[in-house]
């Protein structure tokens, strides 16, 4: 076999081997690409190269993740390493040839396979690759003679059809089932570089957020059986989230329709692979979604991405009102579009009578303003949500619930609060009594909007909730124990000025010889100062809160609060047997990614590799101490790194140090201890100081504090 047939996954062995280079392996192990050279150098049965290209080895995929499986080397788990080597093989085929029609036609066999449960193997490994091919399209014709699912996928593959049969076989064997496999696959889109599939993909949080939105489950439970529409369905990323979220797919019908029939028929396999029936779906193709199968009961939807420069904000409430357009009585539909268009002021005059008169339609239940990055490939969409309601409960007619979640991350707690928000506004409308306060909106009605006739659908101001809310009530209380604890703070400062007297080093400049210059490495040697090494700890067992404090290169850097990760004891003992605590005093430092120097004051914590250990010897001849060994070392020339550099510029033990003597190490020690006394009072004060301010800001900006007794008012320095 030459060389030049056997690239770096494209190659194929025997029909069906892959091979994958060092790089490659790495990145199935997920370790760095030095460690598959020691794991070749270290274990004999690593195994053995399949080819070579241009000098470099080539490995049998199934050998190499066989292999890690059996040592248990390498950050990735069993399962999903025969996942990885599938996806391998496919990225690998949709490079040779067209990464869409990969993945239409495995869709496809996943999609054959479904139909005729049974395995593609027993047309696939029949004598001769054609005979293979021509069994696989009889199969296909004798179960799509319509060609709806699989037959013209299958027939425009060609011979690749016979290869792309095993690796659908191996991504059912890795997913457990055709409908695992096909999601699997389509969640592996950006990967395979396929635009045309990833470009309009959601954020997990926001399809999240869609479907607690519909409530599905409640109206399976009320009505017995749902349909579920998207008109502008795409791959139909939001019917299988939804349908995903139902015990029983069986009771759903489907409508879908795009205007792109390769993105139709990818819609119309997902939803069969996702339960639905054959007869209880349709997916159509063009511009509008005909109701011949059933009347939706609700309707998801995200309408189509236009660029900014070429946006037409009427065009996109024209989307809208076509939608609203498809509610029945009791349907309620989510709309997914551009902000400039759904929510801000708007700019012409045919744009506002649209919107207003959709307002006024009493169908427009709630308007959401979505924070940024809901649509991950394009950063700098603004998108906004529309929910339209056919039918709404007399306490909310007249009314339409604005919300803006837009400067928060959407997150569970944000997401449960915005859908329990709109569910019962839903349920309940107004409520005079004991309603529920939005927590991210405000209900305002639809004469006031308008009258302010294309004017910004923006909540008018905080939510009821929040200016009623405790932590609001309780900020005068709060802002007077912030004032208190800056009075008794500065009281503390002026009392130790009193006793201690001001801040003085007692420094001069030095007349005599300067002190020798050594190197930490010699200090070592010496026995004055001992190196001990961190632990490689698995993340798995990190938590917050554990008996014992994890440092790292984060915590000593100062990029991570230190007691943010620590470690249980049982966990220690048991999974770590050799490991040693710090001790009180300890100096633990790390160069990478920077050099950073922390005193363990408290001892009995985990230095997490790479960060290390300085310990003091206080009985040595010429004695340290952790502050003043912490400070020369940060005061030492050369501990720069350029941020490119692999590794640091010079090993810590090549440190240069002044060898200070005894009173001197002292002096030095004493005025740094006072130092930090002092910078602790000192940040007492600035904290005390942010609290009172910081609540001061947010009342004033909210409009819940004024001001009572301005004698304490500092003069007012406004012009007059």
């Amino acid at each position: 076999m030459s060389a030049e047939s056997l690239m770096p996954g494209t190659a194929m062995v025997n029909g069906s081997v892959l091979l994958v280079s060092m790089a490659e392996i790495a990145e199935l192990a997920q370790v760095k690409r030095p460690v598959v050279s020691t794991w070749r150098r270290r274990y004999a049965d690593f195994p053995a190269p399949a080819a070579h290209d241009a000098g470099h080895p080539l490995f049998d995929g199934q050998q190499v993740v066989g292999w890690l499986i059996a040592t248990g080397l390498g950050n990735t788990r069993p399962g999903q390493l025969h996942a990885e080597i599938v996806l391998h093989g496919i990225a690998a085929q949709a490079d040779r040839t067209d990464p869409l029609r990969t993945v239409e036609t495995l869709g496809a066999l996943l999609c054959l396979r479904h139909l005729d449960e049974r395995p593609l193997a027993d047309d696939a490994t029949v004598s001769t690759p054609e005979e293979a091919r021509v069994a696989l399209l009889r199969r296909a014709e004798r179960m799509d003679p319509e060609d709806e699912f699989v037959l013209r996928e299958l027939r425009a593959a060609g011979a690749d059809v016979v290869r792309l049969a095993h690796l659908a076989e191996g991504i059912v064997e890795a997913a457990y089932g055709e409908r695992g496999a096909h999601e699997w696959l389509l969640a592996s889109r950006s990967r395979l570089r396929l635009p045309a599939l990833t470009a309009d993909a959601l954020t997990a949080e926001l399809q999240s957020l869609l479907v607690d939105l519909t409530d599905l489950r409640g109206r399976l439970d009320r009505q017995g059986s749902v349909t579920l529409a998207d008109p502008h369905a795409g791959a139909g990323d939001l019917l299988v989230a939804l349908i995903r979220e139902a015990d029983a797919p069986d009771a759903i019908t489907a409508l879908a329709a795009d205007p792109d029939e390769r993105l139709a028929r990818i819609a119309r396999r997902r939803l069969l692979l996702a339960g639905i029936d054959e007869f209880s779906l349709d997916v159509q193709v063009g511009q509008a979604l005909e109701e011949s199968l059933a009347d939706p009961d609700l309707i998801v939807t995200q309408l189509p991405f236009q660029p900014g420069e070429d946006r037409s904000v009427l065009a996109a409430l024209e989307g809208i009102e076509r939608v609203a357009d498809l509610l029945g009585p009791g349907c309620t539909a989510l709309a997914l579009g551009p902000a400039d268009a759904l929510i801000d002021a708007l700019p012409g005059t045919a744009e506002s009578q649209l919107r207003s008169a959709l307002l006024r339609s009493k169908v427009v239940e709630a308007v959401v303003a979505l924070p940024g990055g809901v649509l991950p490939y394009r950063p700098g969409y603004r998108a906004a949500l529309w929910v339209l309601t056919r039918g709404q409960v007399s306490t909310a007619e007249g009314n339409v619930l604005l919300a803006d979640i837009s400067a928060e991350p959407l997150s569970e707690a944000v997401r449960m609060r915005l859908a329990e928000d709109i569910l019962l506004w839903r349920a309940e409308g107004f409520r005079a009594l004991d309603g529920h306060d939005p927590r991210y909106g405000r209900a305002v009605r639809v004469v006031e909007l308008d009258r302010a006739f294309g004017g910004p659908l923006t909540p008018p101001g905080p939510p009821a909730s929040q200016i009623l809310a405790r932590t609001v009530t309780e900020r005068p209380a709060l802002i007077g124990e912030a004032e208190g604890s800056l009075e008794r703070a500065a009281k503390a400062a002026r009392s130790y000025d009193d006793e201690y007297g001001p801040y003085r080093g007692g420094v001069v400049r030095r007349t005599g010889p300067r002190p020798r210059r050594t190197t930490l490495g010699a200090m070592i040697a010496e026995g004055r100062v001992a190196k001990i090494k961190g632990h490689r700890l698995e993340q798995r067992h990190l938590t917050g809160g554990g008996h014992h404090v994890v440092l790292g290169p984060e915590e000593v850097t100062g990029r991570r609060a230190v007691g943010a990760r620590c470690i249980d004891r049982l966990v220690l003992a048991t999974a770590y047997e050799h490991v040693a605590l710090t001790e009180p005093g300890d100096l633990v430092y790390t160069l990478a990614p920077e050099l950073g120097l922390f005193i363990n004051h408290d001892g009995f914590s985990v230095a997490a590799f790479p960060a290390r250990v300085l310990r003091v010897n206080p009985h040595a001849e010429r004695p340290l101490t952790p502050r003043v060994l912490a400070a020369l070392l940060g005061a030492a020339r050369g501990t720069g790194r350029s941020p490119s550099a692999v590794r640091p510029a010079h090993r810590i033990e090549e440190y240069e140090l002044p060898d200070l003597d005894r009173d001197d190490v002292e002096c030095f020690d004493a005025l740094l201890a006072e130092g930090e006394r002092r910078e602790r009072m000192l940040r007492t004060q600035t904290d005390a100081l942010a609290e009172a301010r910081r609540l001061t800001v947010a009342g004033l900006a909210d409009g819940t504090l004024t001001f009572g007794d301005t004698r304490h008012v500092p003069p007012c320095s406004l012009p007059d």
